[in-house]
């Protein structure tokens, strides 16, 4: 008879036990967008939105920053500000959302696609070396999900080659590396507020910076050009970046409600890798001792598959079966951006400025061993949304994960 709920076995979980859902919203929300509704001041440059600008500065524990449309174009904007453009080079994960790529190609420079370190997915410091040439202008740094990249390694580098270190902190609003923000470490950081992130307005971005000169830089980007006060004094060309007093305000809303959420999801994250690890076949995330809190996008593990003998898509969907998990439940993580679906960027003409850069912009020309085996075969991520639940939710991760294991026979 199975054992596993996958072949017909009773789950460890029942449907009548619901899982924790996102995003959150309060009634103290829906008023601040019903009175931005009934004023007179919708968009930009708001009184909510310098509200949310300010306090979301203070948090991070950055100098300067400012709202913008999405994450990708926060990305883009970073880039711009730094006067990074046609054929410069800069240096990105391979294992990361496209639009951490994307947004060079948008400014036309050329991604140069690193792998990563295996236990933590996030850039391998001594790839990232050898990569750097003398076009290399920048490298993009991205915490992804639930690690922290060598941030101290990465910033020596850049001091050593005189680089610019832009933060992708997309996946990680709240993490601390020796007590200072994600955000905070490099030139300009980089944040999205889209729907599944740990804060969200559904869509939006925002850049944090270290110097003035910047942030009216970034300021000018973001506002068509205009000047920071001045309004046609050192304007650029550019376009429309900007958000909505209503994205604002239930920024400020989830920002009240953030460290709280962060501090939870750590503590839970932290509970429930201590239980993985005492599975056979299942390999937790390290976490970098100089990571003194952690913020999750998704909470990640990854299986010696060469012990179970079965590969991370098949192990998911049986964890997904004995939890009964809202969404996509567990899942591989991204695709490696040498063999992205939604990283192609021969598919637009615009990018064919000229038959050298269409040539280094073509993913396929990079090797990424560790990010395509994450991908393909051993590694498992689950929405940040699971870690807001209680200490019995983890008990019924760590339970399931365990079954699935004990009767690993009946999945191969």
């Amino acid at each position: 008879m199975a054992k596993l709920a996958i072949n017909g076995g009773k789950p460890v979980r029942g449907r009548s036990r619901s899982w924790p859902e996102w995003p959150i919203s309060t009634r103290a929300d829906a008023k601040r967008v019903a009175d931005i509704t009934h004023s007179n001041r919708w968009s930009y440059d708001g009184p909510f939105e310098w509200k949310f600008a300010e306090a979301f500065t203070k948090y991070v524990g950055a100098k300067y920053g400012l709202c913008c449309t999405n994450g990708t174009v926060a990305i883009q904007l970073a880039l711009e500000a730094l006067d990074i453009g046609a054929h410069d080079e800069v240096i990105v994960p391979g294992l990361t959302w496209q639009a951490t790529a994307s947004a060079c190609l948008d400014v036309n420079a050329v991604p140069v696609l690193v792998d990563v370190e295996a236990d933590t997915w996030c850039l391998d410091t001594a790839k990232v070396e050898a990569a750097i040439t003398r076009k290399t202008r920048a490298i993009i740094a991205v915490h992804l999900y639930g690690c922290m990249p060598d941030m101290t390694g990465l910033r020596r580098l850049c001091r050593k080659y005189s680089l610019h270190l832009i933060e992708d902190s997309a996946h990680q609003h709240g993490s601390q590396w020796k007590g200072v923000g994600a955000g905070a470490l490099g030139d300009i950081g980089c944040f999205s507020f889209q729907e599944t992130k740990v804060l969200s307005s559904g869509e939006g971005g925002f850049n944090t910076c270290r110097t003035k000169k910047l942030l009216e830089r970034l300021y000018s980007l973001r506002n068509c050009g205009r000047g920071w006060q001045d309004k046609t004094a050192n304007a650029v060309h550019s376009g429309n970046y900007r958000i909505t007093e209503w994205q604002a305000a239930m920024l400020l809303g989830g920002l009240g409600r953030l460290d709280g959420q962060v501090k939870r999801r750590d503590k839970n994250a932290v509970y429930l890798n201590r239980l993985l690890e005492k599975i056979p076949g299942v390999l937790p995330m390290r976490r970098r001792a100089e990571v003194t809190r952690q913020s999750y996008f998704n909470f990640a593990f990854r299986l010696d598959v060469r012990e179970l003998g079965v590969e991370n898509t098949r192990f998911s969907r049986a964890l997904n079966s004995e939890l009964h998990l809202p969404g996509a439940g567990f899942e591989a993580p991204y695709q490696p951006l040498n063999r992205c679906d939604l990283y192609r960027p021969h598919t637009k003409r615009r990018y064919r400025i000229d038959s050298t850069y269409w040539k280094n912009i073509n993913p396929s020309r990079f090797k990424l061993p560790v990010s395509e085996e994450a991908h393909a075969i051993s590694g498992i991520v689950v929405h940040h949304s699971v870690l807001l639940g209680t200490k019995k939710d983890m008990d019924d991760i760590a339970n399931a994960a365990q079954k699935v294991v004990d009767h690993v026979a009946e999945l191969k």
